[in-house]
């Protein structure tokens, strides 16, 4: 049980002694409210209805009713929202990636689902993932990304044009343009986003999959670092939704198994 010392001045006396009285802080939560930043689909985003969709809103939604409690979304312009969750806007950050720059501010549950990144282009392009290949290329990546801290520490010093943008639209609009040379994408998003389309038809996955502390690997759940408890049961309820086989149920449609197409 956590105790709070709850402090009462008496009123007749600025200068007596200050009375405290402890009060217990074990109330059951009712609510989580989770950030999201809503576009980056298909893990999230929002759909004609102007509702928001994806995989982290599912698995956000299941792991509430996991634990009896309501579902607050919280649409937040950037996923990098530490002021804003230090500032108690929200309780938790959904589907983000553990890494050690971000765990110098907050802690991360249990991974929710792995992911890999890659370079993506034309097929005709020769490009690589490697500083030689892409030196003086211009190089598209989503603001505030894992994958834009990652391209602008690691490969624009050496030379590599670095553009960020809003939306995965415009990035492959811009892609499909020539406006840019290359993409630094998710394997999942960028399927949806061009892959799977018939304007990709001409793009394929460059090189291996890009490895780095900077991406990481998968995606979590980040909290305060005070709030263990929280974090406690929602890893205790994602656990729960793997044994009763509704978690499969839920990633099984977004495909995050299938095997990234090369050349």
């Amino acid at each position: 049980m956590v105790s709070i010392r709850v402090c009462v001045a008496p009123a007749l006396s600025l200068l007596a002694a200050v009375f405290c009285t402890p009060a217990t802080a074990d109330e059951p939560r009712r609510e989580i409210r989770f950030a999201v930043a809503a576009q980056f689909p298909p893990f999230q985003s929002r759909n004609q209805h102007d509702q928001l969709v994806g995989l982290n809103i599912d698995l956000g939604n299941a792991l509430c009713q996991q634990l009896s409690v309501r579902c607050t979304w919280v649409d937040q312009v950037l996923m990098e929202s530490f002021p804003a969750l230090e500032g108690r806007r929200f309780d938790a950050i959904m589907g983000m990636a553990p890494t050690s720059r971000r765990r110098q501010w907050v802690n991360f549950t249990d991974t929710l689902y792995p992911f890999t990144t890659r370079l993506v282009g034309r097929k005709a392009s020769g490009l690589m993932p490697t500083l030689q290949s892409l030196r003086g290329k211009r190089v598209g990546v989503l603001l505030g990304s894992n994958r834009e801290a990652f391209a602008r520490i690691k490969w624009a010093p050496a030379g590599v044009i670095i553009k960020s943008f809003w939306l995965n639209d415009e990035l492959t609009r811009s892609l499909v343009a020539g406006h840019i040379d290359a993409t630094l994408q998710g394997t999942v998003e960028i399927r949806k986003a061009l892959l799977d389309t018939a304007q990709g038809q001409d793009f394929d996955f460059l090189g291996p999959v890009v490895s780095a502390e900077l991406l990481g690997d998968g995606a979590a759940i980040a909290v305060r670092k005070p709030d263990t408890a929280l974090r406690q049961d929602l890893n205790r309820a994602l656990e729960q939704l793997r044994q009763s086989g509704e978690y499969q149920r839920i990633v099984q449609p977004y495909n995050l198994n299938e095997p990234p197409s090369d050349q």
